[in-house]
């Protein structure tokens, strides 16, 4: 069994995680005691940096759930439970779906740190475009959409295989 997949992963996830907390604990001295709703931005018209918190998750979804925290908090240990799961029985070989598992496993620890210690999750990053604006996400958000979107990629161009049940049923007609 080769360690190469457990040491890509092991590397993504905790360089996103020291990438995030550092960048939250940057937002959180550096932007939180902006007055409400002032930013600092970073490209005119395209990126700001204006401190949020959220309680929920994704969009502030979930904010007012009763028992939210600890509800929010099993969820995501649960789906770190399914991400090393699916880790231990990816083959060797699929290097995109290990670099995503762990950007997706970082990401998911970053925000868990956030909501464990301050019941909330720090946001900051903003793009926007002309009149639109997307909701203020974080590091740890940038890497749970890079690595979701690496693992939908790897699905597309991974090699279709026919079910066994076929081959068997090809072969005896054969």
């Amino acid at each position: 069994m080769s360690k190469r997949k457990y040491i890509l992963f092991s590397v993504l996830g905790v360089l996103t995680i020291l990438l995030d907390q550092w960048s939250k604990i940057w937002a959180r001295a550096n932007l939180q005691p902006l007055r409400f709703g002032e930013k600092k931005t970073v490209i005119e018209g395209y990126f700001d940096m204006r401190y949020s918190e959220n309680p929920g998750v994704a969009f502030g979804m979930f904010q007012n759930l009763q028992g939210g925290r600890v509800i929010l908090t099993l969820v995501a240990l649960f789906a770190l439970v399914m991400v090393f799961m699916y880790l231990r029985k990816t083959d060797d070989k699929h290097t995109r779906l290990h670099a995503a598992l762990g950007l997706i496993g970082g990401g998911a620890i970053g925000n868990l740190i956030d909501r464990i210690a301050f019941g909330k999750v720090t946001d900051f990053i903003v793009w926007r475009y002309k009149q639109y604006e997307w909701p203020a996400f974080n590091i740890a958000d940038a890497a749970l959409v890079v690595g979701v979107c690496l693992m939908v990629l790897d699905m597309l161009l991974a090699p279709k295989q026919k079910p066994a049940a076929n081959n068997a049923s090809s072969d005896a007609s054969a």
